[in-house]
């Protein structure tokens, strides 16, 4: 079937160019020189495709964006930004631009952005299109884990760089893989990455790579993660965890779309969706003046919250029988199930770790359980996520006052709030930003509580 793009610029040179270049990928193009003609030739042709300037005669280049999200969704728009105009690009994803390319157009860029908007199939893709057994697909019927399906769906057909927040262990990587297993470069390689697992002195190497003899122990050329998923998706996971001085050369490597390997002279183009994420609260890690405010704009153009699962407790059941369907696979048993008192107390329960907490807590519970049945005393025992002061404390304060002790209620209280926070950061693993939440409180306010009552 033959391609064809819209092209639409005021500047005739341009789409001479764009024409020539598109012409000789085989691929059919009509021009618009402003929004009145784009729009004329939208209502009278099939366009697999749209690049488009930002700055127009008679309007604004976002504005021909929100419109054909809103009337043509299935057409996928690219726009062209002038050099270094790194705001009005990530203004235009935030629109729905399928992704940018900047004045002077690079060919190459251009051609190999215009193939991966092409890869896209002219339907919307179905919701929830993996199948039932697909490692990707994300388990739940819940409105808030349906409204993430949504927008998976939604962000797939963009190149935007997407965030994904949300705490430890509730799923981010798997959601950031249906990203990727959804949209057009999902025949090219999917890289995953913990920022916080690489030692300082390496990051760069593992990032960009390296020259042969370019440091100690550089014994030969080696393939940075950027390169090793060009043409795919990069995901950062703990992204908030990169010192200061990988994250300027992480921005740069975002904004010129290339690379240096450590020891070379020469950039490496590079083409890559990325995808970051961290359990911490990014704005104030910015505030506080551990992320750079300029990586914050160019990684959080759109920002997927995946919710805690004691958010969304009703899909507990589902999860736990998918999760016993896989381990029973694993360990080549007879398909195992939850007995009604089972599910309810794993409901009660608060899951600081998340899914990955559930998923552990089955494994343990499949080991000791005995017949094809778990029952709730099989269950490890789940702490109440309620913290209150113990009534031993609580005995000693009232023998004190009674006997005319010397009784201070300022350190009595202290006392009841440093074994609550305590236990607040044990329950979540010591996320210091889960904790505030757990207690109700900000998290400027819990670093000051911290600091009072020299909680380390």
């Amino acid at each position: 079937m033959s391609h064809k793009v819209l092209i639409v610029d005021d500047e005739p040179d341009i789409r001479e160019l764009l024409e020539i270049t598109l012409g000789r990928m085989k691929l059919e193009t009509a021009s618009a020189p402003d929004l009145s003609s784009a729009r004329s030739l939208l209502g009278t042709n099939d366009f697999h495709l749209c690049l488009t300037d930002m700055k127009l005669p008679d309007g604004n280049g976002i504005d021909l964006v929100k419109e054909i999200q809103s009337e043509y969704p299935h057409i996928p728009i690219a726009v062209i930004t002038a050099h270094g105009s790194t705001e009005t690009a990530i203004s235009a994803l935030k629109s729905g631009a399928f992704d940018f390319v900047s004045k002077p157009v690079d060919i190459m860029k251009l051609r190999e952005m215009v193939n991966t908007a092409l890869k896209m199939e002219h339907e919307l893709p179905e919701k929830n299109a993996e199948p039932d057994n697909s490692p990707l697909k994300i388990q739940g019927d819940s409105v808030e884990i349906n409204n993430v399906k949504e927008q998976i769906i939604k962000l797939a057909r963009s190149q935007a760089p997407v965030f994904i927040s949300g705490e430890s262990g509730s799923g981010k990587e798997l959601v950031a893989r249906s990203i990727h297993a959804q949209g057009p470069r999902r025949e090219n390689e999917f890289i995953a990455i913990n920022c916080g697992a690489i030692p300082s002195e390496l990051m760069e190497s593992e990032f960009f790579g390296h020259k042969k003899g370019s440091f100690t122990g550089a014994h030969s050329d080696k393939t940075g993660l950027f390169q090793a998923a060009n043409g795919g998706s990069l995901f950062l996971d703990e992204i908030a965890d990169l010192p200061l001085h990988m994250q300027v050369k992480l921005l740069r490597a975002i904004q010129e779309k290339s690379v240096r390997p450590v020891g070379s002279e020469a950039e490496i183009p590079v083409n890559v969706r990325l995808i970051s994420a961290t359990h911490k609260n990014l704005t104030e890690e910015v505030d506080q003046g551990n992320v750079r405010q300029d990586l914050y704009y160019r990684i959080n153009v759109i920002e997927l919250h995946v919710p805690s699962l004691r958010e969304r407790k009703d899909d507990i059941p589902l999860l736990a029988n998918h999760f016993l369907d896989v381990l029973a696979n694993e360990h080549s048993k007879e398909k195992v199930s939850l007995n009604e008192e089972a599910i309810s107390k794993l409901q009660a329960y608060d899951f600081p770790g998340n899914v990955r907490e559930l998923e552990n807590i089955l494994q343990r519970s499949l080991a000791l359980a005995e017949g094809n049945i778990i029952r709730a005393e099989d269950l490890p025992p789940l702490k109440s996520q309620i913290i209150n002061e113990s009534p031993s404390a609580t005995l000693e304060a009232q023998e004190k006052i009674a006997s005319g002790e010397e009784f201070s209620l300022e350190k009595h209280l202290e006392k009841i709030e440093k074994a609550a926070i305590e236990k607040a950061l044990e329950e979540t693993r010591w996320n210091k930003t889960a904790a505030a939440k757990k207690l109700g409180m900000s998290f400027r306010s819990f670093r000051y509580r911290l600091k009072k009552l020299g909680v380390d």
